[in-house]
């Protein structure tokens, strides 16, 4: 009977042993996932950074052809205002 106990008790733990390697593989298959799931999203974020950088680069640069031409528009108002209070006072 001794023998026969203790193989049941050796196949009891082995049976354990088996089920917490299995849970622990399970966990770490779960983590790796959980890993490469986000660094995934870390290199979506990064393309949608390098591609927001270069639509805020283009708008800024438009703007500043915007001020530009803004600029010059004035410049050439006030010459014309200029020229006319001129002809206006002859």
């Amino acid at each position: 009977m001794s023998g026969e106990t203790t193989l049941r008790e050796v196949l009891v733990r082995l049976g354990k042993a088996v089920e917490s390697l299995e849970l622990a593989a399970e966990t770490r298959l779960e983590k790796e996932r959980d890993f490469f799931e986000a660094e995934a999203e870390v290199q979506r974020m990064a393309a949608d950074r390098a591609r927001l950088a270069q639509e805020i680069d283009k708008s800024e640069a438009r703007a500043e052809r915007l001020a530009e031409v803004n600029r010059e528009v004035s410049r050439r108002l006030v010459t014309a205002m200029e020229t006319i209070r001129a002809v206006l006072d002859r």
